[in-house]
């Protein structure tokens, strides 16, 4: 992994598919959930995984995952299914209404962001404009 991520992530803008309201800021599939619960496994430290974003890439920003050891003031906790979410408070509002899936296929495995507040992302999908 670049830069001692966790793992990488994947954005789209996702136009057609309502999302059902939740009191949640951020979904996880169950698929995600149970990445999550195995990127956990072997970290006693850590309470949960913490998504946050960062300026970078062609459209601007892009999400970053890394372990949390601790929750600030100001973060934002998603538990679902046993699993926690720490989300930068920074990043909180780029974040609202988005489901976080993980999909596996021949050529990569990664975390897909769903997130319908997106307004552009690059030909990649690593980064994304609001």
């Amino acid at each position: 992994m670049v830069g001692g991520a966790v793992a990488t992530a994947t954005v789209r803008a996702v136009k057609s598919k309502r999302l059902i309201p939740t009191r949640a800021a951020l979904v996880l599939t169950q698929s995600a959930v149970q990445r999550v619960r195995h990127l956990l496994q072997d970290k006693p430290n850590a309470i949960g995984l913490r998504v946050g974003v960062r300026q970078r890439g062609c459209n601007g920003l892009s999400y970053t995952l890394d372990y949390a050891t601790e929750k600030k003031k100001f973060d934002e906790e998603v538990e679902q299914d046993g699993v926690r979410v720490i989300i930068d408070s920074k990043a909180q509002l780029t974040l609202l209404g988005t489901e976080m899936d993980y999909v596996e296929d021949m050529l990569a495995s990664e975390f897909v962001f769903n997130n319908p507040n997106i307004k552009g992302t690059c030909g990649c999908g690593e980064s994304f404009s609001m």
